[in-house]
């Protein structure tokens, strides 16, 4: 089993230990937010669409970041919260630290020393949609699930308003 079907099987595993309420769809592989837009008119998604930006800190260690699919990186607002300066990792170094593709990261699985800074709104949304790994697979669930999930997550989880720029 790749690393990609075990983050899905963790994410269905700790949904459903927890009696989370999910939406779950099956389609083509989303790599791209082209074809995930494209996908989602096909299918009638509402909910927010989420990003997972996967970032190395200077220095050493990783960052996750998570945020909707329009919201931009603000590395001040970034570097307050973790304490150091970040980049964005390679395609190659992703996929060596996590065993994600780009386009398919999910905050869900990493590796405990993994900071995820999450921004607040994203949390604050009716439906989040997400890849668990796998990109032919979309998850939905509540902002405040999402909450509730990430505080089970061995990993520090920071949150932070990205509109005001504070963590």
């Amino acid at each position: 089993m790749d690393n990609t079907q075990q983050i899905y099987l963790t994410n269905v595993a700790l949904l459903e230990e927890h009696a989370i309420s999910f939406n779950q769809w099956q389609h083509e592989p989303i790599l791209d937010f082209a074809t995930d837009e494209r996908i989602a008119k096909e299918l009638g998604w509402t909910g927010v669409h989420s990003k997972s930006l996967f970032l190395k800190k200077k220095g050493g260690g990783f960052v996750l970041f998570l945020s909707d699919k329009d919201t931009r990186l603000d590395k001040t607002a970034l570097k307050q919260a973790v304490g150091k300066r970040t980049s964005i990792c390679s395609n190659e170094e992703m996929i060596e630290q996590i065993g994600c593709v780009q386009g398919a990261v999910c905050p869900i699985g990493l590796p405990e020393e993994i900071t995820i800074v999450v921004d607040k709104a994203l949390l604050l949304a009716q439906e989040v949609l997400y890849t668990p790994g796998l990109p032919e697979w979309t998850f939905g669930l509540s902002g405040a699930d999402l909450q509730r999930v990430l505080s089970w997550l061995p990993n520090h989880i920071v949150e932070i308003d990205i509109k005001k720029g504070e963590a």
